[in-house]
This record gives C-alpha cells, structure tokens and sequence, in this order.
C-alpha cells in the first residue's frame, strides 16, 4: 500500500510541479498570477476537447499549450500593460474560466464519450526498484515530457543565465533593470505567457493523462496549489519541487487512506491539501523573502506603483 500511495503521490504531484514552476518564473519577474487556477481548467478543457475532435492525444497536447497561452497573454495585458491589480484580475480570470468550460462542457462534450489520452509507460529496471520504482518510473509519456520541461526550464532561468538574470533583476528593482537597459515590460509578459503555457500542460496532463475526461471544476483547486508551492518552496525550483511532492501526498491520501481502512473522516483528508497551504501562506512553512518587486507595477517614468 505505501508503493500505492507513492505512485498517486507522484502522479498529482506532476501537474502541481508542472504550473508551479510556471508560476516561479513569473514571480522571480514581479508577477503574481493568480489566474495559474483558470489557465489549468482552460487548458484541461481544450485539451479534451481537441483529443476528441481529433482522435489525437498529442493535438490535445497543443491545444491545452495554447488554450494556457490565450489565457496567459489575457492575464499579462491585464497584469502588465494595464497595470491592473494582479490579484483581482487574477481572480476573476479563474472566475471566467470555469464559467466558460462548465458551457462549453456542456455545449461540446458528451458524456461517455471515449477520449484519447496516455497510459502508463514502464522504464524496465528502473521501476522494479523497490517502493520509489514504481513511483517515479512508471508515469505517462506526458508526465515524463513535462518533468523534462520543468528541469529544462529550471537550467534556462537560472541565475547563471543572461535570461534567469534578468528576470529576477526585474523582479527584485524594476527600477534599476530598465536603467541598465533591461525591457522590463517585455521579460515581465513574456515570463506571464511562460506561467499561461506551463499552466495549461499542466491542466491538459490531469484531464489526458489522470482521469481522461473533463468534469466540471476538474482542477479542484489545484491551481492554488501550485501558487502556494512557490511560496512553501522559498522561491526555489528545488523547494518548489518538494512542495508539489507534498501537495501531491495530501491529495492522494484522500484515496489511499480509506481503502487501508483507516477510520479519518473524509471531509478532513479532502481539507488536508488546502491546511497545508493555509500554514505555508502564514509563514509556518518558509520564512524566506519574496522577490521586492512581486506584485508592483512598472512605469516607465521610473515610478513604481
């Protein structure tokens, strides 16, 4: 039974990885998106929708990609040209969002419609390594591609690179970075589309390859999650990672607990994950300092606002 538990552990914990280190380089850029909730049930719904259509998991891929882009590049010009407040917007985008899948659910989905997703894919040796073999090495060919992305992205927005550079430049003083030549506007959307796109993958891997198909509200607040693993992770890949192992055992002791027996109210397992959260957001998790400039708009008149 722990090999179970490990196994639903990694598995939820893919996609809370996958949009938290999204969400860790938009705000290493000054950016809180708070919209990571609405850019996963948007790209979970277009990607079930184009594996249908087409008869193609990997078309659901894409359009999961996309789906989080189109709600990314809505987010940055909120958030980031227009300067609006980026908690607000942020909220109301994931308000929009599952008002608008929950219709087009209902408008473009049947149910018991058979969808394409991914299965399970073995790593010979590797995964008859006791306990963690299974858990680590018997995921989907999705899982597997999207932790390649994220060590990928972590190595490309490191603060050994010209790029990791800069966006943490202009998330620390916003000020100082365009003084010394760096478009502010420009690496702040571009890292906002980077959380849209990972959010969106991240939502397409638990529609295609967790539960194949799209219910309502599918992410359950995972989205959340995934922004309060940045935090409970000090801002650090490696932290973030840990984080979404926890979140991702939190969650899969809803499942795992009552079929060993043990006698804990469901309610509470299901209040877990979110208690977990509530304690890394009050500061009991991680006392490490956020990026100075997180959440404080640019202008270029030298001005922060």
């Amino acid at each position: 039974m722990i090999t179970d538990l490990l196994v639903a552990s990694i598995a939820l914990a893919i996609p809370v990885l996958v949009a938290a280190s999204g969400e860790l380089v938009g705000e290493r850029a000054g950016v809180l998106t708070m919209s990571v909730e609405g850019m996963m049930l948007t790209g979970a719904f277009a990607a079930v929708v184009g594996a249908t259509a087409s008869g193609s998991a990997l078309t659901g891929v894409a359009c999961g990609a996309l789906a989080g882009l189109g709600v990314g590049l809505l987010q940055a010009a909120l958030s980031v040209w227009l300067q609006a407040d980026q908690i607000v917007t942020g909220l109301a985008v994931n308000a929009l969002a599952l008002a608008g899948t929950t219709f087009g659910a209902r408008l473009l989905l049947e149910r018991g419609t058979a969808v394409p997703g991914f299965s399970r894919v073995e790593i010979p040796f590797l995964a008859d390594v006791p306990v963690i073999g299974p858990a680590l090495f018997r995921q989907t060919g999705l899982g597997y591609a999207l932790v390649g992305v994220v060590v990928v992205l972590a190595v490309l927005t490191s603060r050994r690179t010209g790029w990791g550079l800069a966006v943490d430049s202009v998330g620390e003083d916003a000020v100082s970075a365009d003084r010394s030549g760096i478009p502010v506007l420009r690496v702040r959307f571009a890292a906002v589309l980077v959380v849209g796109v990972l959010s969106g993958l991240a939502g397409t891997q638990l529609a295609l390859s967790e539960v194949h198909t799209f219910t309502d509200n599918i992410t359950a607040g995972t989205g959340y999650l995934a922004v309060v693993a940045v935090i409970a992770g000090s801002w650090r890949p490696v932290g973030v990672a840990v984080a979404a192992v926890v979140f991702g055992l939190a969650q899969a002791l809803q499942f795992t607990l009552p079929a060993l027996g043990v006698d804990v109210p469901f309610a509470l397992l299901v209040m877990l994950p979110y208690v977990l959260a509530l304690l890394a957001v009050a500061g009991l998790v991680s006392h490490s300092r956020p990026p100075a400039g997180l959440t404080r708009s640019f202008v270029r008149s030298g001005r922060l606002a």
